[in-house]
């Protein structure tokens, strides 16, 4: 069997719904959806990614191995300040992606959640 391994931020959410920030099986790691405080949609995704890399870091992985991420956001019209934060850490690796408007996510202030899947 694989060795698993799993890393926590501290969300509350992490301990209520019951669910790990990022989990390595193999050479495959899951970065579960995850959100940031920010005043616009691309300080949240600027500060999503820091994040996700922080976790992919604790793994031993970095940006360059994220292959896929998956975007969802409240207001689509707002997706050039979306894209232009994720095309900052992503414009060279250039990673599988959607992005998608909800009518809403868990908290009313937050505007983008990202899920991330990576590769090492």
């Amino acid at each position: 069997m694989k060795e698993i391994k799993k890393i926590a931020t501290g969300s509350p959410w992490e301990d209520i719904v019951g669910y790990s920030r990022a989990i390595k099986i193999g050479n495959t790691i899951e970065i579960s959806g995850t959100t940031a405080p920010g005043k616009d949609e691309y300080e949240q995704t600027i500060e999503i990614i820091k994040i996700a890399e922080k976790a992919l870091n604790d793994l031993g992985a970095d940006l360059s191995n994220v292959i896929r991420t998956r975007i969802y956001c409240t207001d689509i019209s707002k997706w050039e300040n979306i894209g232009k934060a994720h095309g900052a850490y992503f414009g060279a690796i250039k990673p599988a992606t959607a992005m998608v408007e909800v009518s809403k996510l868990i908290s009313p202030e937050i505007l983008v959640e990202i899920e991330f899947s990576a590769i090492v």
